[in-house]
């Protein structure tokens, strides 16, 4: 993370619904120099479909990485 420090807080800043798309987007981010971390309500390995949002995964970044990791997946859409 840029300016990473102990105290640093972590802001979504996309949910997917899988770990193939989670891991997408995670390259993409490390390769502006943005690490991530992925949350997640399910081991998809366990539950393999999502239901009610159970395969989600949440993608989160360091706060102060969240602008330009917004501005950087928008412009890809």
């Amino acid at each position: 993370m840029t300016g990473e420090s102990s105290s640093s807080k972590l802001k979504e800043v996309r949910r997917v619904w899988g770990p193939a798309e989670a891991e997408v987007v995670k390259s993409f981010l490390n390769n502006y120099g943005i690490n991530c971390v992925f949350l997640g309500q399910a081991n998809p390995t366990s539950y393999p479909l999502t239901t009610d949002g159970l395969g989600e995964i949440r993608i989160m970044v360091a706060e102060e990485d969240y602008e330009l990791a917004q501005q950087l997946l928008k412009d890809i859409e």
